[in-house]
């Protein structure tokens, strides 16, 4: 079996034990998660490209595709990104090889705001962590950024919400975290499904 078929087939062993679904899912939806642990290892342009690409097949209302992808993969552009990612982020996040920033276009390209703007981006960031998770590389979304200094300096127009930075790459040694974050290097769990489903109406 390879490595591929492996992650969308069984449980990892650094998840089992972490996370349990209550019903049937893929295994690959568990093996998603979040690391902070990235290798300076750099990721190849079909590699890359492929996560984008699986990205911009996402779903969107009307097939208006309001996502943007802003991508930093030389040490010069993510010295830039590095500048308006808050400290506590850039801890761990400066080995990742990888920078994307996911904005969406507000607005409809008659010019009527697009409400499902946001929605569609969701979609489209959960397509890129999934096809990353099957290629082997990891992905981790964060908000702790400057938005504001992000739109001057990568010349983000007004009309564009900036939702996340996306680390993309492989996963590194945990023992080059700052000891807080060491301690959280772990897939999380999730709440009990009951608590997040409705049926009818919510209570």
């Amino acid at each position: 079996m390879s490595d591929v078929q492996a992650i969308v087939n069984e449980i990892t062993a650094e998840v089992q034990g972490q996370r349990n679904s209550e019903y049937p899912v893929s295994p690959l939806f568990l093996n998603r998660w979040s690391t902070r642990a990235f290798s300076n290892r750099e990721v190849s342009d079909q590699d890359l490209y492929t996560v984008l690409d699986a990205a911009h097949w996402a779903p969107s209302a009307s097939n208006g595709q309001p996502w943007r992808f802003i991508v930093a993969r030389t040490e010069e552009q993510r010295s830039v990104f590095h500048q308006f990612i808050h400290e506590l982020n850039l801890a761990w996040v400066s080995s990742a090889p990888v920078l994307i920033v996911v904005a969406s276009d507000k607005l409809k390209e008659n010019g009527e705001p697009n409400v499902a703007h946001a929605f569609d981006a969701g979609a489209a960031w959960a397509s890129m962590a999934i096809q990353a998770t099957m290629l082997g590389l990891f992905t981790h979304a964060m908000g702790g950024f400057d938005r504001n200094k992000s739109r001057q300096m990568l010349n983000i127009p007004d009309n564009f919400e900036i939702h996340a930075v996306i680390a993309l790459g492989y996963k590194g040694d945990k023992s080059a975290l700052p000891e807080a974050i060491r301690q959280r290097e772990v897939p999380n769990s999730r709440r009990p499904l009951n608590e997040l489903v409705y049926e009818g109406k919510m209570e």
